[in-house]
């Protein structure tokens, strides 16, 4: 029963040419009566879906349209006594609308499947028990359970054991993540290996997974501006074959003295041909399979309109922390003074450190206990604002934070200028001081993702120009842009001020992207012609971005640029296409050179052709 429903229309496309086939067999042997009977079922059975929407269509839109002209031309044909031209006219027009009627489904069923793969329970740890619960009667900070196999549920953190866990139904990557305590847990991914408790993060109707689904349907029901323009083209199109149909029902007769049969079959033949239906289907099939590729590969598209955005975009701006780098600092040198033990002096370091919720201590921290060592407990610490931490024993006072607050000249020369060139290198140094001076240098720095240079380069080879626009200051940003190979780089900029530079921008390469993940980011994304966020930004740049990469990674920006471009170019193909055949058959028509059989076949064969084609949009070899 499901299958009838989901097909009901090729099925009876289908019946409608079995009966078709018999209509004409019935002919052939002079048993006339019962073949009309056959073809009016033909026509009924294969033409109703078409003529109900179309007849709704004009009324709800108070305007023509290509349905309409198929009625008219398959009852014409059947008028002057073309009852199998008008049958197969029927026919070849209710397969290309049941292909149309596929391409869509078939641009819906990554997210079908999606909702279908969503859990609907949860095993809930409460009072050391687990239930079994609805996920709609869990709430923020619940305890859940995750058994191996099972979809992980909602959105959350990894509070107890690790296991590698299945993202392939967000992200496209086959590959399982390996996940450990305080790890990200996304719902509809699935726990592979070990039993895992994890603390919900979010409500169900807003985990990362339901967003996909919302923002792919939205997009789904957007139109590009191509498919805006061909659908009020289309209205006033109809109108003017409508109208020459009238002429040419009449005036061949008085000027070229053709006889009335002739001039109607004419008519009836421009009637088909001149229908613009391989014109309609060219865009709105590839613009859905498009969104369907990219929703498989991790990339959110809002709308077709973004997609013909990005493919004649000519320069991309860049923010710096959380989108080239990977916005978290980790230790890239630990220096320790001369003749010091440094297990101890790690140990030590790390038992102030772990104390602090700063960024930068938790980093140092994690990168000593990584080491195998054992954070020095029994630590009495005071925060300094502004400066770092004051750490006590019973014989020793430690000063942890910047060289202004250890003492700026010993900080200046501990291990012959070390704080220079650590500097240079646009990495943040953090200074230990015991009784006895400097006694340790951790630095740190905000590392380039690992698939940004590539990516850059790639996008740079396709002619686009690439900026970075960043708040930090202008010696970390130079070696930042110098990692990347962007092509230009502007510092310490305030949110207004990369609005400012968006517009430049705009004025000079005309249609720009900006690609961001924070709050701070947003009103650049909103001004830029395409803005695409970091799946793991923010709320406010996910809602403002146009286009959004749900797994961060910056080499979807490349792939989501060649497959609008691909998407543009069959749209393009389909175009010149549908219209050279259009012409061609109207000329063919207009000097007899053509039957109606042969218009029904070219009209309807070109409109089949041109959604396969827009069907190649769902192959990810881009």
């Amino acid at each position: 029963m499901a299958f009838f429903k989901t097909h009901i229309e090729l099925i009876a496309a289908i019946f409608s040419g079995i009966l078709i086939v018999i209509a004409f067999t019935l002919e052939h042997q002079n048993l006339y009566a019962y073949s009309v009977i056959t073809y009016l079922l033909a026509f009924g059975i294969g033409g109703y879906a078409k003529a109900k929407y179309g007849i709704l269509k004009t009324f709800e839109d108070k305007q023509l349209n290509v349905e309409i002209l198929m009625i008219l031309a398959a009852v014409g044909s059947s008028i002057i006594g073309y009852w199998t031209e008008g049958a197969i006219l029927i026919f070849i027009f209710s397969l290309s609308g049941a292909l149309e009627t596929y391409t869509m489904n078939k641009s819906r069923k990554e997210i079908t499947s999606l909702m279908k793969i969503q859990p609907e329970a949860a095993w809930l740890v409460k009072e050391q028990k687990t239930v079994r619960v609805p996920l709609k009667d869990l709430h923020t900070g619940d305890m859940i359970l995750v058994k191996p196999g099972e979809r992980i549920p909602v959105d959350g953190v990894l509070q107890n054991g690790q296991t590698a866990v299945d993202e392939s139904a967000i992200s496209g990557e086959a590959l399982p993540v390996s996940k450990y305590e305080e790890d990200e847990l996304f719902a509809g991914t699935v726990n592979l290996s070990g039993a895992i408790t994890m603390e919900m993060t979010k409500p169900s109707t807003e985990t990362m997974f339901q967003k996909i689904i919302d923002l792919v349907q939205s997009a789904q029901s957007e139109k590009s501006p191509s498919q805006q323009f061909i659908e009020r083209f289309e209205g006033r199109y109809v109108k003017v074959v409508l109208f020459a149909f009238v002429l040419m029902l009449f005036l061949p007769h008085y000027l070229f003295a053709w006889d009335w049969n002739t001039t109607f079959y004419r008519a009836m033949v421009l009637l088909v041909v001149a229908s613009p239906c391989a014109l309609v289907a060219s865009i709105m099939p590839a613009t859905l399979a498009a969104i369907s590729n990219g929703a498989k590969s991790g990339i959110i598209f809002k709308g077709g309109m973004h997609l013909e955005n990005l493919s004649v975009v000519r320069a991309i701006a860049f923010d710096k922390t959380g989108t080239l780098t990977r916005g978290q600092p980790e230790v890239t040198d630990f220096v320790i003074r001369q003749g010091m033990d440094k297990k101890i002096a790690m140990a030590k370091i790390a038992g102030i450190e772990s104390q602090s919720n700063h960024p930068l201590a938790k980093a140092i921290s994690d990168f000593i206990v990584l080491q195998g060592i054992t954070p020095t407990p029994n630590l009495t610490i005071e925060d300094v604002p502004g400066n770092g931490l004051r750490a006590t024993t019973n014989s020793e006072e430690f000063l942890v934070g910047k060289p202004k607050f250890v003492g700026e000249e010993l900080a200046e020369t501990f291990e012959d200028g070390l704080l220079e060139k650590l500097a240079n290198q646009g990495k943040t140094v953090t200074f230990v001081r015991d009784n006895e001076g400097i006694l340790a240098a951790m630095a740190l720095k905000d590392t380039v993702r690992d698939i940004t240079k590539s990516t850059i380069e790639e996008l740079k080879k396709a002619g686009i120009y690439c900026i970075m626009l960043t708040g930090d200051n202008r010696k970390t940003a130079a070696v930042i842009a110098k990692e990347t190979g962007v092509d230009d780089y502007i510092a310490e900029c305030l949110p207004g001020d990369k609005v400012k530079e968006l517009k430049k921008l705009l004025k000079k390469y005309e249609y720009v992207a900006m690609t961001g993940d924070g709050i701070n980011d947003a009103p650049a994304l909103a001004t830029a012609t395409t803005g695409i966020a970091m799946g793991a930004g923010t709320d406010i740049a996910l809602e403002t971005a146009d286009i959004i990469l749900m797994k961060n990674d910056l080499s979807r920006i490349a792939y989501a640029i060649r497959l609008s471009k691909k998407m543009q170019r069959i749209v393009k193909q389909n175009i010149f296409f549908s219209v050279s055949v259009i012409i061609l058959l109207i000329i063919s028509n207009f000097f007899q050179t053509i039957t109606l059989p042969i218009g029904v076949i070219g009209h309807e064969g070109s409109t089949i052709l041109v959604i396969l084609n827009g069907l190649r949009m769902l192959n990810r070899n881009v």
